[in-house]
C-alpha cells in the first residue's frame, strides 16, 4: 500500500528528464522485509569485518608485503566497494524503511558497483597469473612478480574499470526518464535503463558485450591456467610442496566459482529459455552481490598459512618477532 503511494506521488512530481529521485520498489511484495533487511546487515558486517582483518593483517606485518598479499588486499578493497554500494541501499530500504535514492546517488552507486564486479574479475584473473608463474617458473618467479610491477598491473585493472564505466555512466545519464521507480533492490545499470522511457534492448549491448568479455574472455582463461597449474602440481615430487600448492589454488579456485557461479547460472537460464521472475532475478542479484564478498576473506584468512599464522598470533597473544631478529635470538 506504502509502495503504491510513493509511486503515484512519485508520478505527479515528475518530468522527463527531470528527474530527481528513484524509489526503490524492489521488495514491496516481500512479507518478511525486517529479516531479509537484518540478513543482509549482518552479511554486510561480516564482509566488512573479514575483509578489513584481511588489509589489517597484510598491512601491518611487512613479512606479508609480496605480490599475492598485495593481490589479496586489493581483491578485499574491491570487496569492500563492490558490496557496500548495493547493501546501504537495501538496509536502508528495509531497515530504515528510506525507499528514496536521489538521482546522483543512483548514478554514482550504479557506478562503483559495476566497477567493483569488473575490478574483481581482473584482479581473479592477476591472481590466477600470479600463481601460474609462481608453480611454473619458480626460479625466476621474484625477478618476474616484483611489488612495483604488481601495484602497476592492479593500477591498469582499475584505470580500464574506470573508463568502461564512464563510458556505461555517460549513457545512462544521457537517457530521458519517464518513471523514478526502479523494480529491482538497488542501483545498478539494468535498473536505470528499464526505468528510462526508451527502449531498452539497444542499451543492454554494451553491458553485454562486457558480460562477454568477462565470461567467454577471462573465465576460460582463468580456468585454463589452473589446469596448467593442478598439470604442474601433480609433477611435483616433493609432498609438502604439493599440499601447499594444492591448498593455494583451491582457495583461489573457491574464490573464482563464488564470482563466476552466479553470472554463469543466470546467462545459462536465460539461454535455455527458462523465464525468470522479478522475484528471482532480485535473490540472485543479492546472492552474486553479497555471496562472493562474504567468502573471499573467510577463504583466505582460514586456508592462507600466513595470514592463519598471524591471526593466531594476535588471538592468542603471541609477540610477533621479525624473520631477522629470530635468527640473531
Amino acid at each position: 500500500m506504502l509502495g503504491s503511494e510513493l509511486m503515484q506521488m512519485a508520478a505527479e512530481n515528475y518530468s522527463v528528464n527531470n528527474v530527481q529521485s528513484f524509489i526503490i520498489t524492489g521488495f514491496d511484495h516481500l512479507q518478511n522485509q525486517k529479516l531479509l533487511g537484518f540478513l543482509i546487515l549482518l552479511t554486510y558486517m561480516l564482509i566488512l569485518l573479514g575483509n578489513g582483518i584481511n588489509l589489517c593483517v597484510i598491512s601491518i606485518n611487512r613479512h606479508l608485503h609480496k605480490p599475492m598479499y598485495i593481490l589479496i588486499c586489493n581483491l578485499a578493497i574491491v570487496d569492500i566497494i563492490f558490496s557496500s554500494t548495493c547493501s546501504t541501499t537495501m538496509i536502508s530500504v528495509l531497515l530504515a524503511e528510506i525507499k528514496t535514492v536521489s538521482y546522483y546517488s543512483c548514478i554514482s552507486r550504479t557506478y562503483f558497483y559495476h566497477l567493483g564486479g569488473i575490478t574483481a574479475c581482473m584482479a581473479l584473473t592477476l591472481m590466477a597469473i600470479d600463481r601460474l608463474i609462481a608453480i611454473r617458473l619458480p626460479l625466476r618467479y621474484h625477478s618476474i612478480v616484483t611489488n612495483s610491477r604488481t601495484f602497476l598491473l592492479i593500477s591498469l585493472t582499475w584505470l580500464i574499470g574506470f573508463a568502461i564505466m564512464g563510458v556505461e555512466i555517460s549513457v545512462i545519464d544521457s537517457v530521458p526518464y519517464c518513471q523514478p521507480v526502479i523494480r529491482y533492490v538497488f542501483c545498478d545499470y539494468p535498473s536505470m535503463i528499464r526505468a528510462a522511457c526508451v527502449n531498452p534492448e539497444p542499451y543492454f549491448f554494451l553491458p553485454t558485450m562486457i558480460n562477454l568479455w568477462l565470461l567467454c574472455g577471462q573465465f576460460p582463461f582463468i580456468l585454463c591456467t589452473y589446469a596448467v597449474l593442478a598439470y604442474s602440481v601433480t609433477r611435483l615430487s616433493n609432498n609438502s610442496n604439493k599440499k601447499q600448492m594444492i591448498s593455494t589454488c583451491s582457495s583461489h579456485l573457491i574464490v573464482l566459482f563464488s564470482y563466476y557461479a552466479p553470472k554463469l547460472v543466470s546467462n545459462l537460464l536465460t539461454r535455455i529459455g527458462v523465464v525468470l521472475s522479478l522475484t528471482d532475478r532480485n535473490a540472485i542479484i543479492i546472492i552474486a552481490s553479497l555471496v562472493p564478498s562474504l567468502i573471499n576473506p573467510t577463504v583466505y584468512c582460514t586456508r592462507t598459512k600466513e595470514i592463519r599464522k598471524r591471526l593466531a598470533d594476535v588471538f592468542l597473544h603471541k609477540r610477533i618477532v621479525p624473520n631477522h631478529l629470530k635468527a640473531v635470538s
